[in-house]
């Protein structure tokens, strides 16, 4: 789902809303907004309140538990890169050429997913990280190598455990972003806040500032979807989990 898309459809059904009830208020007669009226509607859009914070609840939760799954396999790839590097070097001057496809790799990785360029937003990071084969690459040549000494052998069974550790990390975080936001709560949950938009502006003033505040509430809620659909995809669109681990790993591969 493209957040910008998702995010403006919701604030044109939730502004929608507020109009649509100045609309309905202009042509209703007097006595469907009495007091006694207005109470009714009022239990009402408290009720569908309290079940649509209960289902932005749970977006929030499901995209919050995809960025921090995400997040916590970022930093434990970073953590066995940087492991990786330290038993290759244990082993010797016939790893050079592993140790430059790992920080190679990695170098990829930061190029495709978090470019360098502010301006330049990468849409397709899950995708970039799905097609590469970098660890790969890094995997066959530390199978290559040719151990001449026990502890030589015993480093290569790690490091090729450390690879296959990476080449599994690296599926896990493409499964995991399989699991997209459950479309029917969203809506749902859009469909709620524009009733409940129509509710407020059924009994509200026509007025410039009961119209901004609207607006303004319209808005937010807006943005608060944005951030759920952004937090979903945490390797693609604006909003992306941290690079730091990969940049360290970076500048420890090597030394």
């Amino acid at each position: 789902m493209n957040s910008y898309a998702v995010a403006l459809i919701a604030f044109v059904c939730i502004f929608g809303g507020a109009l649509l009830g100045f609309v309905i208020q202009y042509f209703l007669p007097e006595h469907h907004l009495s007091a006694n009226s207005k109470d009714t509607v009022k239990l009402g859009a408290g009720l569908i309140a309290t079940m649509a914070a209960l289902v932005l609840g749970l977006l929030v939760a499901s995209a919050k538990g995809t960025f921090d799954t995400v997040n916590a396999g970022l930093m434990q790839s970073g953590a066995k890169i940087i492991l990786l590097d330290r038993v290759l070097a244990n082993y010797g001057p016939e790893t050079d050429g592993a140790r430059a496809a790992l920080k190679s790799s990695v170098q990829n990785g930061l190029e495709k997913i978090w470019p360098e360029d502010e301006h330049k937003v990468n849409e397709n990071g899950l995708k970039e990280l799905e097609n590469s084969r970098d660890i790969e690459k890094v995997t066959k040549v530390v199978y290559s190598l040719k151990p001449t000494t026990p502890e030589q052998s015993e480093l290569q069974t790690h490091a090729l455990q450390l690879c296959s550790d990476l080449l599994q990390a690296r599926w896990l975080l493409i499964e995991e972003q399989q699991n997209v936001l459950p479309r029917p709560l969203l809506i749902v949950a859009v469909f709620w806040l524009s009733i409940l938009n129509v509710s407020f502006g059924l009994f509200a003033p026509r007025n410039l500032t009961v119209l901004t505040v609207l607006f303004a509430c319209s808005i937010s809620v807006s943005g608060a979807i944005f951030l759920l659909v952004e937090m979903d995809t945490p390797l693609d669109g604006t909003i992306k989990v941290s690079s730091a681990p990969m940049h360290k790993a970076l500048e420890d591969i090597g030394r």
